[in-house]
């Protein structure tokens, strides 16, 4: 193994402050720091998350990236919002977060449809949680001219939904500060999907999965919730160290129960891998995005590729 050189800072590109890819951004740093993965590391906060982290892998101002996975096979084309191809690689799953709407307890909302003609926080503009909300809605047949969208990151729009001055949120993943400080002061229910609406937005993309959001992990749950998840995932650019990737890859594979302490975002990492086992590196390819070579050697080393 050949020491990374020291003196060189490390990048991880999140999210915006607090938020669900920032707190995990820490933990990663953390346990790479005790790893011994070379010189200091920084976390390069992103008011646009995804996209922002997938161009600036691109103009190499960071050197992984957090990304929920609908938007990297986006960046591989150079479809919108993106204007050229990003030669991106894969690195490994961070978590599978699941996508819901919240609103305050005494409104009238109860269900999906129930959006409509209400004011809706569906985050920055330009970011991924706009897309999701976006793909999540319009496959029920809800487009955004139906209601009024409300461009807010996930503070503001909490704050805006604690105030009454919303009608309603997308959030993502849980747990995450902002949604735990929300539930503690402010009376508030998700709204879960039926059977049916879950089938129709898994159907209309492959980036979603089940998942159920369990009563009383939040004050706002009074029942079990069906939800889309959507995998986030660490990505770097084709040209990254391959050294640099191999023994970052290694120390989420070897510390991911140590993320799970240090995190409750990465609870379940360890079973993310298990894909792997079976499937091989495809596992891990997401709409024409591929492994990087040093994750590749990761994995193989660590037994989990053969």
């Amino acid at each position: 193994m050949r020491k990374l050189d020291q003196g060189i800072t490390m990048r991880i590109g999140t999210a915006e402050h607090d938020s669900t890819f920032t707190t995990q951004g820490m933990a990663l740093r953390e346990v790479f720091l005790n790893a011994g993965i070379g010189g200091p590391i920084d976390i390069v906060e992103a008011r646009f998350a995804s996209t922002e982290n997938a161009r600036k892998l691109e103009e190499g101002g960071i050197d992984f990236g957090f990304m929920a996975s609908n938007w990297i096979g986006r960046a591989l084309r150079g479809e919108a919002p993106f204007s050229e191809p990003l030669d991106l690689r894969m690195v490994a799953p961070m978590n599978a977060g699941p996508m819901y709407f919240i609103t305050r307890a005494d409104s009238s909302i109860e269900t999906m449809s129930d959006l409509r003609g209400k004011r809706v926080s569906v985050g920055p503009e330009h970011s991924g949680t706009r897309q999701h909300a976006h793909s999540i809605l319009g496959a029920l047949g809800i487009g955004f001219e139906d209601f009024t969208p409300l461009f807010m990151d996930f503070a503001e729009g909490a704050q805006a939904l604690a105030h009454g001055e919303i009608d309603a949120q997308l959030q993502c993943p849980y747990p995450n500060k902002v949604m735990n400080a929300l539930d503690a002061e402010t009376d508030l229910r998700v709204i879960g999907l039926s059977e049916a609406e879950l089938a129709v937005v898994m159907a209309a993309s492959p980036v979603y999965q089940r998942t159920v959001m369990r009563k009383g992990s939040l004050r706002a749950l009074n029942a079990d919730a069906l939800q889309p998840a959507v995998l986030n995932v660490l990505v770097t650019h084709a040209r990254a160290d391959e050294e640099m990737v191999a023994q970052a890859t290694r120390a989420i594979v070897d510390h991911a129960r140590d993320l799970e302490l240090l995190n409750p975002l990465f609870a379940g990492l360890p079973e993310l891998f298990e894909p792997l086992r079976s499937w091989g590196a495809a596992a891990f390819t997401f709409e024409g995005v591929d492994l990087h070579p040093g994750a590749i050697r990761a994995y193989q080393e660590a037994g989990l590729l053969t």
